[in-house]
């Protein structure tokens, strides 16, 4: 075992153990043969093949019927991904029934078909963890939509926000990545069932009959026309779960950095015999956030080649067509765990008020150097009232004073603001704006959305 999709000990870092179930082997040549049955039955049902034949057909192409020494040693003398396969379909069938099986049909037909039948089960998976993430960020939004820390600009202190708000614009995201999911099954969700250049030759008279049976028996759609040639569903896919990945390398990020000591107003959950560092008995890292970071990075590694599976030549082009057997499977397997490891920490976020307040006031009153500009814009007018401002900021700064010894100090100020309105307007707890409104209000309009049902 040599990759970290396999390795015992690191897969669990890289996948989740339900994802690699849909795109192990066992369940790549599954789809191979449901797709096979589900094409002689259609068949069989037109009068193309004997009834007989297809099914017996539906009956072995079942994996356990499979000999795979025997389709291992055809697949080193064939090079061929799928020849193996239906001969070993073929070899399982009783009576000689198995000459049958695929019948009319060509290579890509079963491998795009039996790619979109596990990509199907994937995208399952996917839907129900970020309804799972929704109702944790949810919750978090709901809980504190009032408590207030420091917003931060360009990675410095900008301006108050409340948690509530911060947690809410990342559950934005996900409805809206919800939304695209549930848009790209409509295009994604289909079959192909052509022939060797997609003019369905070789599939008789009733070529589109055939098509639509075997479709409806896989539970897939029918394409408009032939789409071997065509990649742009599968670049689709692979850039809407880039998108969502996008958002989690983003969030995880967040946590690291809002977990640092010198800021410490996150932490992910730490349980029972949990170890940070093998040498720092101390330490309690957020490894679980740092994983979903780290395989985040990884997975955008194949969104950069993904556009290439769209340069075909001609009618089929396996030198980019069998780049999508690696990219999106892995795709798939990385942004579950990611998923895996955001409801994880997301379920159990501590949050720390008391450094949360105590940020607020990290450069001693200066971040509402705003608040104050207005209230003495009423007096001096908005320009002046910057100036004013802008004067009483430098100095303070320069000279490491706080915020209200210079205001204090300044007659322009005190001339029109007393100490208790300046202690009121430097409370960074009241300019959190309308924040808990706007988290209040977003709540009702996300209520009904897909996501939530």
């Amino acid at each position: 075992m040599i990759s970290v999709f396999d390795q015992k000990l690191l897969a669990d870092s890289w996948s989740s153990p339900a994802m690699r179930e849909v795109f192990c082997e066992q369940n790549r040549i599954q789809k191979w043969l449901d797709v096979e049955a589900a094409l002689a039955k259609a068949q069989a049902k037109l009068n193309i093949i004997p009834k007989n034949a297809a099914d017996e057909i539906a009956k072995k192409a079942k994996f356990k019927f499979m000999d795979m020494d025997f389709i291992y040693t055809e697949f080193k003398k064939t090079k061929h991904p799928l020849v193996p396969t239906v001969r070993g379909l073929e070899k399982a069938c009783d009576k000689g029934l198995g000459e049958f099986v695929h019948f009319g049909v060509t290579t890509q037909d079963i491998i795009d078909t039996g790619l979109v039948l596990q990509f199907k089960e994937g995208l399952a998976l996917i839907k129900q963890d970020l309804k799972d993430i929704a109702k944790a960020l949810l919750k978090l939004s709901k809980e504190h939509k009032n408590t207030a820390m420091m917003g931060r600009t360009l990675s410095l202190q900008a301006l108050p926000i409340t948690f509530g708000h911060k947690s809410a614009i990342w559950l934005s995201e996900l409805v809206r990545h919800f939304d695209r999911i549930t848009e790209l099954e409509n295009r994604l969700f289909v079959g192909s069932i052509v022939g060797a250049v997609g003019t369905k030759a070789s599939l008789t008279d009733k070529a589109n009959e055939v098509e639509k049976l075997t479709l409806e028996n896989l539970g897939l759609n029918v394409p408009e026309i032939s789409w071997q040639p065509a990649r742009d569903r599968f670049i689709e896919l692979g850039y809407v779960l880039g998108n969502i990945n996008a958002t989690f390398n983003k969030i995880a990020h967040q946590i690291l950095i809002l977990a640092h000591n010198e800021i410490d107003e996150l932490a992910e959950p730490f349980g029972k015999g949990q170890v940070g560092s093998s040498t720092m008995p101390h330490k309690r890292n957020p490894a679980v956030s740092e994983n979903a970071v780290t395989v985040s990075n990884a997975l955008k590694a194949n969104l950069a080649i993904l556009s290439d599976i769209e340069r075909h030549e001609h009618e089929r082009d396996g030198q980019v067509w069998k780049m999508e057997w690696k990219l999106l499977p892995e795709i798939f397997l990385m942004l579950s765990v990611v998923l895996a490891n955001m409801k994880f920490a997301l379920s159990g976020l501590e949050l720390k008020k008391d450094k949360m307040l105590k940020n607020l006031n990290t450069l001693k009153g200066f971040v509402l150097a705003e608040r104050v500009m207005f209230a003495l814009s009423d007096h001096y007018g908005k320009q002046h009232a910057h100036e004013i401002v802008y004067e009483a900021a430098m100095k303070g700064m320069e000279h490491n004073k706080g915020f209200k010894e210079v205001l204090m100090a300044d007659k322009r100020v005190s001339k029109v603001l007393d100490e208790k309105q300046i202690d009121a307007l430097l409370d960074a707890t009241t300019y959190v704006g309308y924040a808990p409104k706007l988290v209040d209000e977003f709540i009702v309009k996300v209520k009904n959305a897909k996501i939530f049902k």
